[in-house]
């Protein structure tokens, strides 16, 4: 347990941030999901609209630093590769 009054503010803070950086992962591994399906399936047109919504959340992700920059744009870069097979 924190002793000091900052301590326990960021122990405050710290679980907003938390709470946060989870959601964003969360929603950023959920697009993912979502243009992987639609590259299974062969579909070009939903691939591509899928890409564009994964690429916003990786995006929004890297600029909040709840994720690295790299990783972001390595994952881009790897989805792209796979949305550019299909076409």
């Amino acid at each position: 347990m924190p002793n000091t009054e900052s301590a326990k503010k960021r122990l405050r803070s710290n679980v907003r941030r938390r709470f946060i950086n989870r959601v964003r992962k969360s929603r950023a591994k959920t697009s993912e999901k979502r243009l992987l399906a639609a590259i299974a399936t062969g579909d070009a047109a939903a691939a591509k609209a899928a890409l564009a919504v994964c690429f916003s959340e990786l995006d929004r992700a890297a600029k909040s630093g709840s994720i690295h920059k790299n990783k972001a744009d390595r994952k881009k870069q790897r989805l792209s590769v796979q949305v550019n097979k299909l076409a």
